[in-house]
């Protein structure tokens, strides 16, 4: 079902275009035949026909009952109104090719996501001198830490702590901060970045 994002009702598109196009996705990736929705809808199937090829406005009452049919909101199938609901998969293995010595941040998923998103990095430090090369960053909004392996000493502007595997810390991104020693290496640790 991850063709069904809404992708219809571009900018500029008729809303007919719109609807007819997300009728029709939501339809087949639920596995439905024509006559099966406009069953559930209580249309006629020469209705949702003309629908789906674009030949005729369906009425709001109409639409309302294609969205309870399909189980979306009625302005799910008006297309862009409902932002696209995208999903990033990262196979195990996938990784930079950095070479065996040097760190290793590995984005898991779209970088720079939209205010308020999620981006999380695998970071993979393995000789002491890496904690400084990583760097101390800063950035608009709150990171969460959970290391996975080895053990290192975090800091934020005067504040230190000792991390080792299934400790977290959550910190405000906005102050200087970053790995200041490895203790046990390698070190893995997830961060995962929230823009505020």
């Amino acid at each position: 079902m991850g063709e069904v994002a809404g992708v219809a009702g571009a900018a500029g598109g008729d809303p007919e275009d719109a609807v007819a196009e997300q009728v029709r996705r939501r339809r087949l990736a639920l596995g439905l035949s024509n006559a099966e929705l406009a069953g559930r809808a209580g249309i006629s199937r020469a209705m949702l026909s003309k629908i789906e090829h674009r030949r005729t406005s369906c009425s709001l009452t109409t639409l309302a009952r294609l969205a309870a049919a399909l189980s979306v909101p009625t302005s799910a199938l008006l297309g862009e109104v409902e932002p696209p609901h995208r999903a990033v998969f990262t196979p195990a293995g996938a990784r930079a090719s950095d070479g065996d010595r040097a760190p290793v941040d590995r984005l898991l998923g779209p970088a720079g996501g939209p205010r308020g998103g999620l981006e999380a990095h695998l970071v993979t430090l393995r000789e002491a001198g890496q904690a400084g090369e990583v760097g101390r960053g800063r950035h608009a909004g709150h990171e969460l830490l959970y290391v996975l392996e080895g053990a290192m000493v975090y800091g934020c502007e005067e504040a230190r702590w000792t991390l080792r595997p299934g400790d977290a810390l959550q910190l405000d991104g906005e102050g200087e901060h970053g790995p200041r020693e490895l203790l046990e290496a390698p070190v893995r640790f997830l961060s995962i970045l929230r823009r505020d």
